[in-house]
């Protein structure tokens, strides 16, 4: 619940790295034995927040178009121009919360200059003993022939019928193909006998420099297939398997012309050119997959071991009532700060006991904004507590010894329902720090939020009510 900060880029030259000139890669280096070369990167939802936008079966998915761009960009460095295959071996899946180390690492020449490539993760912060997790493998093959011809200068294609887009993108998310703005770059349809071809772009302002081709871009031509009928209906939605031949002809493409065909069952080649028809990326061949829910969870499950933790409100028993039990004392309730350094001060002087002080947590006013109140909300609490636990006289077990801050919408303990007070929650988190640190002092209510009062006259009315019947119920 902190939070997340972007690790700071060193000085790569000083450990002796390279640039790996790629925005999902942070360096290179050539290895010393058998000329081969790693590429290194670390992915977050937080340092690279679009990917969230590729959900499947509601996980974030590295998109197999990123896959085959880092390929591409392994073979830039190691003096190769295709990817000649690359097979996706298990989904890689980004935490919600955390990051995840990349490698790809690619193997040395044989004696055709071809070369391995692989793409492994870990999760960030484990230790140097983690096992690491594959992701793809393939080989990379050195330069050979000409470009492709021009084949995509003539648009929108001659004879071609033009197919409508509407609600295609709902219906993806119906099959657990959950696509934000940038993912939706399919803009024009068009079938020809047994081609189909598309028009795509990225969003106006998206960066797509240093990638080969941006995978978001490369995704969306992909879309094309389903809508286009290209292969049967299977009421499932595909991914991609496997890469062969995919060459990269040109960089920084914001908008693609692409031509699509079906060579074999669950096949499709693909051409891809700019606004004149050059040709930016070619795939010879990729064989898509079908995908179930059930397929996800032991991706998580492997490449993130705490993925599957999450935080749970167990139901507590209240007893049958035949035993009867005390675990309760005298309980003093004040309103605030000032009252609350009002007793400790009492209570010295007149040393009576009081095992448990409840006080409603601080509230930030309605008139002012979200972060403001979670501003004054905290800062008030954390009086509270400086107060409570700074004063040698809570720690006297003749004297106070819990202290309760009774909050109100501040948690969702139950299915259905919903944070309603952030500015709260937030003080849970500051409170459950100080927990840790003081165990047996300090204990956090959270009542059932009231609904939405009239005026602020009826606020104030349904919080002392609420605070009444939580003190009767302590």
């Amino acid at each position: 619940y902190w939070l997340e900060t972007r690790p700071a880029a060193g000085d790569l030259a000083s450990a002796g790295l390279g640039s790996a000139g790629h925005p999902l890669l942070g360096a290179a280096v050539a290895l010393a034995d058998g000329d081969g070369l790693v590429l290194t990167g670390r992915l977050s939802l937080s340092a690279q927040p679009w990917l969230a936008q590729h959900l499947v079966m509601g996980a974030a998915l590295l998109p197999g178009t990123a896959l085959v761009d880092l390929a591409i960009r392994a073979a830039d460095e190691a003096g190769c121009d295709r990817v000649e295959e690359l097979t996706l071996q298990a989904p890689l899946v980004l935490p919600a919360q955390g990051a995840v180390q990349i490698q790809v690492t690619v193997g040395g020449p044989d004696g055709n200059g071809h070369r391995s490539v692989s793409v492994h993760s870990r999760p960030d912060g484990t230790g140097s003993d983690t096992p690491w997790s594959a992701h793809a493998a393939g080989v990379l093959a050195p330069p050979a022939g000409a470009a492709p011809a021009d084949e995509l200068s003539q648009w929108p294609p001659a004879d071609a019928e033009a197919l409508p887009l509407d609600g295609y993108y709902e219906r993806l998310a119906e099959l657990g193909f959950g696509y934000g703005p940038l993912f939706q770059g399919l803009r024009s349809l068009w079938r020809r006998g047994d081609e189909v071809f598309a028009e795509v772009s990225l969003p106006q302002d998206t960066e797509a420099g240093g990638f080969g081709v941006h995978p978001a871009l490369l995704d969306s031509a992909l879309h094309a297939v389903g809508l286009g009928g290209l292969l049967p209906d299977t009421g499932r939605g595909r991914i991609p398997f496997a890469w062969n031949g995919v060459r990269l002809e040109a960089t920084g493409a914001t908008a693609l012309r692409v031509r699509l065909t079906s060579p074999a069952p669950d096949t499709v080649s693909l051409t891809a050119a700019d606004g004149t028809g050059r040709a930016v990326v070619t795939v010879g061949s990729l064989v898509l997959r079908t995908v179930t829910a059930d397929q996800l969870p032991a991706a998580v499950g492997v490449d993130h071991p705490d993925a599957l933790y999450r935080l749970d409100w167990p139901v507590l028993p209240l007893g049958d009532g035949d035993t009867p039990q005390d675990t309760t004392g005298p309980l003093t309730r004040v309103e605030d700060l000032t009252g609350l350094r009002a007793l400790l001060d009492g209570l010295g002087d007149a040393g009576l006991p009081a095992d448990t002080v409840l006080v409603p947590a601080p509230r930030g006013s309605r008139t002012t904004t979200e972060a403001e109140q979670v501003h004054t909300v905290t800062r008030e609490g954390l009086a509270l507590l400086r107060t409570w636990l700074g004063d040698d006289r809570t720690t006297d077990s003749r004297l106070v010894s819990r202290l309760v801050l009774l909050t109100r919408g501040a948690v969702a303990p139950e299915p259905g329902t919903t944070v309603t007070d952030p500015a709260q929650s937030a003080l849970w988190g500051l409170v459950r720090s100080a927990q840790s640190e003081n165990p047996g002092r300090l204990v956090l209510a959270d009542l059932t939020p009231a609904p939405a009062p009239a005026s602020a006259a009826a606020d104030a009315d349904a919080d002392a009510d609420a605070d009444a019947d939580a003190e009767e119920r302590l």
